[in-house]
């Protein structure tokens, strides 16, 4: 009891508190359930255990507030019978059990007064700044009187991937949307907040003087929707309907963009409910029920790592297809050499996987525990040499190449954006996938996937008609211009209008573009010295020149040569501004002035020649700096004269 104790609460605080897994959820419930066994069978509860202490103690710069009733934990279980037998002639309502940070919000004259956190079920932490930057959180209400009500604060799973797609160290990456939830709310600057789209779920009514709510806990979630919150989705169940109820919200959670660990009951008569009362850790009136996990018995076959940008390579199980909650299942990721040296993971070892809260793949136990071996040596990637570091609590794989491909996404992200070669639907975290596996190594390689194409086709979030759309976009960009394909390389400070600019000064000829020296380069109007270098030394790598060579083999650059007297507009500046009619949008007018040796900027300064704006007589900013400086406005009229005449 003394190492279960220990262990589960070390365990707690990893997650709770530092963001951090050092055993999965599956093997913490068992333990859990262990330790409980075996305080009802001695009738000992030890000092701390985590069977009677709720939550932890909150550790940040936030102001601490005591909530006036505690915040209890509540009793759960995996089995609908006990469901059942807890409602017997009872009506309850039943909803989703949220995987966010519980809030306590209070309004007063209808306005929000205060929001607290759960915090450790006694103390919370007031983060009203933080509430009032909720997505949907409303902060007038129609209700005058004091309001308490209780909610939980969540963060989507689309947003979760969008917020870690865009951290760059892995090790500052969130484990799963309940420890991003928990940063996001309990910021000391809101701004942060704000832009982690936090949304807020009513869950219970604690109190709403001279209301009359029929005594009934259904009513009262349906007022609360009528005050402009967003409540849970919930259902009144009997004993006669449960187990139906329970289905049909399980159908539902695949398609849910936020996570739930399971669903709550709570008696819909409050009386009734109030007047059983609770024990030193739960309230009776409530339950909660926990999906029972699906598990599946397999044989694992290999450890496939994953290098990512950081250099951190992350260990991924792959094992014998298995069927979970609906799905063919053959991988799950075990996240570092800490996790695989607690599951003894060697390769050929049957091991039982599940998914949590039915979603993500995880394995829950190694059967057999042949132990960890052949931890690689050199990087999947680049093959660069690898260490194992000691990270917090975790030990982890890195690379240790600063040349390794799979730290460079970024600069694969604007060879794939829409100016460049503008291949959809191949995102950061696509191609951090791709390059991880070695799919692709360099540039042209983005051009055969389909050597790879019965591998993606399996990945998770693919299938055969988006890798049939991946194809189709891939082909389709085959067919681009030469300065697409210059800006595409990512040389330091060149953009899509200098890649033209180079294009037409050496007439398209690549060959002179690749070996131009940098004096010469540094003479073309508009590149300059900074420019011009950078261009230069891009090329003086042969390396970079091979790499171009084989892409250009991948690629159709249809004949582009000006001619003679086409660039009208060489060495005039212009800027764009207001809504055009002649031309599709603003890009079109930019490329038109481009491709005639102009040049478009975005601010109107005394470098400025031209101001193009259809509405000539605006009192725009634009317009009135054009005026000042006495820059020309034109219409598009009087444009399309200038380069037509």
């Amino acid at each position: 009891m003394q190492e279960l104790t220990a262990l589960l609460n070390r365990a707690g605080r990893a997650y709770y508190q530092d963001a951090e897994e050092i055993m999965s959820n599956y093997e913490y419930d068992r333990l859990y359930d262990e330790l409980k066994e075996l305080e009802t069978e001695l009738g000992i509860t030890l000092s701390g255990s985590p069977t009677v202490k709720v939550g932890y103690e909150v550790l940040s710069d936030l102001p601490k507030e005591r909530h006036e009733s505690p915040m209890l934990s509540l009793d759960k279980t995996k089995d609908v019978e006990e469901l059942k037998s807890f409602l017997g002639e009872q009506r309850a309502v039943m909803s989703w059990k949220m995987d966010g940070l519980t809030i306590v919000l209070t309004y007063r004259g209808g306005a929000l007064y205060k929001a607290v956190t759960r915090g450790n079920g006694e103390v919370g932490e007031v983060i009203t700044n933080n509430a009032k930057v909720f997505q949907n959180i409303p902060l007038q209400i129609g209700y005058k009187g004091e309001l308490i009500l209780r909610g939980e604060a969540v963060i989507g799973y689309k947003d979760f991937e969008r917020i870690n797609a865009e951290i760059a160290e892995a090790e500052a990456k969130y484990k799963n949307p309940r420890n991003l939830c928990s940063g996001s709310v309990r910021q000391l600057n809101n701004e942060i907040t704000a832009k982690r789209n936090v949304r807020f779920y009513a869950f219970s009514l604690v109190q709403a003087e001279g209301v009359d709510f029929h005594n009934s806990r259904a009513y009262q979630m349906r007022w609360l929707s009528r005050q402009g919150f967003e409540v849970v989705e919930f259902k009144e169940v009997t004993r006669e309907n449960v187990e139906e109820e329970v289905i049909k919200f399980s159908e539902k959670i695949e398609q849910n963009d936020f996570p739930s660990d399971g669903l709550v009951l709570v008696y819909d008569d409050i009386e009734y409910g109030r007047s059983l009362g609770r024990t030193s850790k739960f309230p009776k009136d409530s339950y909660a029920f926990k999906w029972a996990d699906e598990l599946r018995e397999t044989e694992l076959l290999k450890i496939e790592w994953s290098p990512s940008r950081t250099g951190l390579i992350n260990p991924v199980a792959i094992f014998n297809p298995v069927e979970l909650e609906g799905t063919t299942v053959s991988r799950a990721s075990v996240h570092n050499i800490s996790i695989m040296e607690e599951l003894e993971l060697g390769i050929g070892d049957k091991i039982e996987v599940y998914k949590a809260n039915m979603i993500i793949p995880q394995i829950a136990e190694n059967l057999t525990r042949s132990g960890v071996k052949d931890i690689p040596l050199s990087c999947p990637v680049c093959g660069g040499s690898t260490e194992i570091r000691q990270v917090s609590n975790a030990k982890a794989l890195y690379c240790m190449n600063p040349e390794c491909q799979a730290k460079h996404v970024k600069a694969f992200a604007l060879f794939v954006s829409r100016d460049a070669l503008n291949i959809e639907g191949l995102s950061e975290a696509t191609l951090e996938k791709f390059i991880s596996r070695g799919y692709v190594k360099e540039f042209a390689d983005i051009f055969h996937l389909d050597r790879y194409a019965q591998e993606i086709q399996s990945m998770e979030g693919f299938g055969e008609k988006s890798y049939q759309n991946l194809a189709a976009s891939i082909d389709k960009a085959r067919t681009t211009t030469l300065p697409r394909v210059i800006y595409a390389l990512g040389i330091s400070g060149i953009g899509l209008a200098n890649a033209k600019v180079i294009c037409r000064e050496f007439q398209y000829d690549v060959s002179r573009m690749m070996s131009a020296a940098q004096e010469e380069l540094d003479e073309i109007p508009g590149v300059g010295s900074i420019l011009a270098k950078a261009f230069a030394d891009y090329f003086a790598d042969e390396m970079h020149v091979e790499r171009l060579k084989r892409l250009l083999q991948e690629l159709i650059i249809p004949e582009e040569r000006p001619q003679e007297g086409s660039l009208k507009l060489a060495g005039l500046n212009f800027v764009i501004t207001g809504s055009v009619h002649h031309f599709a949008n603003r890009r079109e007018v930019k490329e038109k002035i481009e491709s005639l040796g102009g040049k478009v900027t975005g601010s109107v300064t005394s470098r400025t020649n031209y101001l193009i704006n259809n509405d000539t007589a605006s009192t725009s900013s634009k317009n009135k700096k054009a005026n000042e400086l006495g820059i020309p406005i034109l219409s598009e009229e009087q444009l399309l004269e200038m380069i037509e005449e």
